[in-house]
């Protein structure tokens, strides 16, 4: 369902607008796209939380992770697969959206292409500078569960625009 939810709520608070859905709508995909990272938060055995920011990606229905296999939070969301992503606008920390979802794909085969692809974005190399033979890539596949967008209701809010 890119694009449009099924279920969607929309409101104003503070000068900001901010809209609920289940689906990557062109605006989150906006921010998914650019130069932002996502804090990704997993949950320890322990049931605490544990929280890294990360490079991020999207293929427009899920939100897009890469990691080395035995990090921290890897190896969570290997063993409990909900997972809350969270973007803030680089630009403007009055736009942010938190991505509540679940893991439905874990690749190898497809993470090194997909780390030279993130390296093209977030450092204009072709190439990911600190890819180790030693390390095995791992693509993750969320698909969301519940999206809170909150952006600027006007340009007074608009931290670029200041």
């Amino acid at each position: 369902m890119t694009g449009s939810d099924a279920v969607s709520t929309t409101g104003s608070l503070g000068g900001l607008d901010w809209r609920r859905g289940t689906s990557i709508t062109p605006a989150v995909r906006a921010l998914l796209d650019a130069k932002n990272v996502v804090v990704v938060s997993s949950h320890r055995k322990d049931g605490t939380i544990h929280a890294i920011p990360v490079w991020v990606d999207t293929d427009g229905e899920h939100v897009l992770l890469n990691s080395v296999a035995g990090r921290v939070w890897e190896r969570n969301l290997s063993r409990e697969p909900n997972v809350t992503c969270t973007v803030v606008q680089s630009g403007n920390p009055y736009e942010f959206v938190e991505i509540r979802g679940r893991v439905v794909g874990r690749s190898l085969e497809e993470a090194e292409a997909h780390i030279h692809r993130l390296a093209k974005k977030y450092l204009d190399l072709d190439e990911y500078p600190w890819l180790r033979p030693e390390d095995t890539r791992v693509l993750y596949r969320i698909a969301p569960v519940s999206v809170f967008h909150m952006r600027p209701a006007s340009t007074e809010m608009d931290a670029a625009g200041s």
